[in-house]
């Protein structure tokens, strides 16, 4: 993953943020907790970008960020509580240090959850998924009801 200068004007262009794209401002510090919440909710609906030193209300103005000064120190201490790599770019923007967190969508079949919570993102929340979502992903891959009647026929 390189992420250049463009690449971060051009994201700030979009019209909201969505699914696969939040952005936060986080000009001294953001919350560790916070952050693994994000990446567990991220991850839970398909992966994407947590992009901090930007504003995330329109026009989106680069503000930059001093937030985890050392992104590999971050990135482990990501994995021992998350479970799974999360890989941190810092990008020197014109108008200030912004990161970058690639966050890879959850397995097929499987959620990732943080201690016991399964998130996802809401508007402006992060909530915990309800039950009817949680059963359509632990059955994703298995065979559907039409699928198990048509290969008992087959014997």
């Amino acid at each position: 993953m390189t992420t250049t200068p463009g690449q971060i004007d051009l994201w700030r262009q979009s019209p909201s943020e969505h699914q696969r794209l939040e952005f936060k401002e986080a000009k001294t510090q953001f919350d560790n907790r916070r952050l693994y919440q994000y990446c567990v909710a991220l991850a839970n609906e398909g992966g994407g970008r947590l992009v901090l030193g930007v504003a995330d209300k329109p026009p989106r103005p680069v503000v930059g960020t001093q937030a985890f000064r050392d992104p590999a120190v971050m990135a482990e201490k990501l994995f021992q509580a998350i479970g799974f790599r999360v890989d941190i770019e810092e990008v020197v923007h014109a108008d200030g240090r912004v990161l970058v967190f690639d966050i890879p969508s959850r397995p097929r079949g499987t959620a990732y959850h943080l201690e016991g919570a399964y998130l996802m993102r809401s508007g402006e929340s992060l909530v915990p998924m309800s039950e009817d979502q949680l059963r359509r992903i632990f059955t994703e891959g298995g065979p559907d009801w039409l699928e198990e009647h048509l290969m008992t026929g087959l014997d």
